[in-house]
């Protein structure tokens, strides 16, 4: 018998690809809830489904074994794909242009370290400053 399952790469791969695309259709969604041509309803809904993906507050704490990040495995992809079918669609193709166009943008890991060296200082003069 042979075994036909996928190379462990393949599947990584294949999820980081999934994970990408979920990111980049939360951005889309969100650029279309504020898209001023979309009907209001699907609007709404659009900030909802946005709201909820970007929030750390889930319905299900991530706590909680299987439930916990199950809601995130299914809510967050359903809503994306509800409203990705109930906006129009031009509004969507403008919402993936400045979707694609601010992930794009390089992004500069120096940057997010000083920011990161500048907060733990602040909060380390802090407790100093409390003790």
């Amino acid at each position: 018998m042979t075994d036909t399952a996928p190379p462990q790469a393949s599947v990584v791969s294949r999820l980081k690809t999934w994970a990408r695309g979920i990111k980049r259709d939360v951005v889309t969604v969100y650029f279309a809830a504020r898209d001023p041509q979309a009907p209001m309803l699907v609007r709404i809904l659009a900030g909802l489904v946005a709201a909820y993906a970007l929030s750390p507050i889930d319905l299900i704490p991530d706590f909680i074994p299987v439930l916990g990040y199950l809601d995130d495995l299914l809510i967050v992809p359903l809503g994306l794909l509800l409203v990705m079918r109930l906006m129009p669609e031009e509004v969507m193709m403008n919402a993936r242009a400045k979707a694609d166009t601010l992930l794009a943008k390089p992004r500069s890991w120096l940057a997010a370290v000083c920011f990161v060296a500048i907060w733990l200082v602040l909060g380390f003069y802090l407790v100093l400053l409390l003790w």
